[in-house]
């Protein structure tokens, strides 16, 4: 139980430092760019209230809720990837490479798949350029994952008798 624990935390701190790589990256990638951020998120939220049937209050309010909702969404997505691949690979943690391509897809397919389900938007309908541009974040994502996860792991190993 003690080791399923540390795994989850582990996962849990990876997945935090992961989903900062991920929000740095795309927030420079603004800066850079001088493009609009993106409301994804908030939209995502407003499809989920919508379709649950629920009232996030006053529309000046609600906006503020979908704001505020929106990237603790993306936060919660973000580190319970992490977490779930942490807990499920505790036993035997795949090659760095393999992990961070899962991780990576991971991420994507649960920031980008209901948004997609939702009607929020279609990868279908993606160029080249926006699959790169969706991509990139999670590259830092992936690589600071599997980077955290490793030298978490290393760190509360259980000791080895001599």
């Amino acid at each position: 139980m003690a080791r399923t624990l540390a795994n989850l935390t582990n996962g849990i701190l990876a997945g935090a430092a992961a989903t900062l790589a991920r929000e740095l990256v795309s927030n420079l990638d603004v800066v850079v760019r001088a493009r609009p951020m993106s409301n994804s998120h908030e939209r995502t939220v407003q499809r989920l209230m919508e379709r649950a049937q629920l009232s996030l209050g006053p529309e000046d309010r609600a906006a503020n809720r979908r704001a505020g909702l929106g990237p603790l969404l993306g936060f919660a997505n973000g580190v319970l990837t992490v977490a779930l691949f942490a807990t499920v690979t505790a036993r035997r943690r795949p090659a760095p490479p393999v992990a961070v391509g899962l991780i990576g897809l991971g991420g994507m397919l649960v920031a980008d798949g209901p948004m997609a389900a939702l009607g929020v938007t279609n990868p279908r309908r993606w160029r080249a350029r926006d699959w790169f541009e969706d991509a990139l974040p999670y590259v830092a994502y992936s690589l600071t994952a599997v980077a955290t996860l490793t030298l978490l792991d290393r760190a509360t190993a259980p000791a080895r008798r001599r």
